[in-house]
């Protein structure tokens, strides 16, 4: 499958007082390449929740990290599918900083009803996502 490439540039307070990026700030910029890779294949998580009450819960999340990044750094996170199923999807991560690897993590998301209770993964969305990859 395809990468979906997204720049972050590292804000002030995404440091901590060592100068370096608090590690918890890796999940976020996970988090905003995910959404980014799913606007590219034309899916919103704002109308899956609104208009069609799918929940996607996060249920396993990892982060490596392999070199610190610092304030002003323009990184950039490539986000790819690594795995779908019925009712779940995994994504990995690779952040760079220049040619630089800086972390690498992966995430795996169940798809859920409004009430938290597993669904399959909604036949637009696996077309979108399965169409874009080919």
């Amino acid at each position: 499958m395809t990468y979906h490439k997204t720049d972050i540039r590292v804000r002030y307070e995404e440091t901590d007082r060592m100068g370096v990026v608090y590690y918890a700030k890796y999940f976020v910029w996970f988090e905003v390449a995910r959404t980014e890779f799913f606007r590219e294949h034309r899916i919103s998580y704002r109308e899956l929740e609104e208009r069609d009450g799918v929940r996607l819960m996060l249920v396993d999340a990892r982060c490596t990290y392999k070199s610190p990044a610092t304030y002003d750094d323009l990184i950039t996170v490539n986000t790819k599918i690594t795995d779908m199923k019925n009712t779940s999807l995994s994504f990995s991560y690779e952040i760079k900083r220049g040619g630089v690897l800086i972390a690498t993590g992966t995430t795996t998301h169940v798809f859920t009803n409004a009430q938290g209770r597993p669904i399959r993964i909604p036949q637009k969305v696996r077309e979108a996502l399965t169409v874009s990859a080919l």
